[in-house]
């Protein structure tokens, strides 16, 4: 039987972890640039696209990158990665093509130290506890993955309040129209 309590505080303190100026820089650098680019792989990248969703929703101009609407990221753009172990080709390689054009890259990871960090302008580091028991009931990123989910929701929730957007508002930009 699994332990949701136990999941629920891993998640609170992974969440709780997050430097708040970190936090800050990236929803400033998200209210501030022209585009958002979101990337992430697997489980992570459809974390990613949920966030990306919310933030349409908030009238931002939104892309994931990789999908074959999605224009080139240029020098006055965010781009945003997302990578539990900072190791997943994929996200580095998007991040240093980022970088290389000018693009500002902001990363969510679970460790501190490693190659997407390395070339990110900013971190958000996310101290997610390991263990065997942990893995048993959250295996395989589980609890990173969870965690960064609820901190895009707690970023959605700050940008409505500093920009003065309903619920309401974010309706009108919702995908289903009925």
């Amino acid at each position: 039987m699994t332990q949701p309590d136990g999941l629920l505080e891993n998640i609170r303190l992974a969440v709780g972890s997050v430097d708040p100026d970190s936090k800050e820089s990236l929803i400033a650098s998200i209210l501030e640039k022209r585009k958002v680019f979101i990337y992430g792989s697997g489980r992570s990248g459809l974390v990613g696209q949920l966030f990306a969703v919310r933030l349409v929703q908030l009238g931002l101009d939104v892309h994931f990158v990789g999908e074959m609407t999605t224009p080139i990221i240029g020098k006055e753009d965010l781009t945003i990665l997302i990578s539990f172990t900072g190791k997943t080709s994929s996200v580095v390689q998007t991040a240093e093509i980022a970088r290389h054009i000018g693009s500002e890259t902001v990363c969510i990871t679970g460790t501190a130290s490693s190659p997407l960090t390395g070339t990110s302008d900013v971190s958000l580091i996310m101290e997610v506890p390991e263990s065997e028991e942990i893995r048993k009931t959250a295996p395989l990123g589980t609890i990173f993955e969870d965690s960064a989910l609820i901190l895009f929701d707690i970023i959605v929730a700050e940008i409505m309040e500093r920009k003065g957007i309903s619920e309401q508002d974010m309706r009108y930009r919702h995908a289903i129209w009925v």
